[in-house]
């Protein structure tokens, strides 16, 4: 049985404080509607982390996954550039 493709993002640590999960935040630039002007858009995603490798700061890799409580349906793939 083949895997459907999943979403994968790229994004910054803004929380770890729970423990096997961390907070990323993706930002995407969108075109205002009426005004044309590029405007920086956030989204918070819950993501699985199951050794807490990841710190606030660091740059990530996620991918979707099935969901694994509330909110969490997003798993950590790899640390690509760790905080400064």
């Amino acid at each position: 049985m083949e895997r459907g493709l999943r979403k994968v993002r790229i994004g910054r640590v803004v929380s770890d404080k729970m423990d096997k999960t961390i907070v990323v935040a993706v930002e995407k630039l969108v075109r205002h509607p009426l005004y044309g002007k590029t405007v920086k858009r956030t989204t918070k995603f819950k993501a699985h982390d199951e050794n807490n490798e990841a710190k606030i700061g660091d740059i990530v890799k996620i991918m979707e996954t099935r969901p694994l409580s509330k909110e969490k349906r997003w798993r950590l793939v790899e640390i690509i550039e760790g905080a400064k």
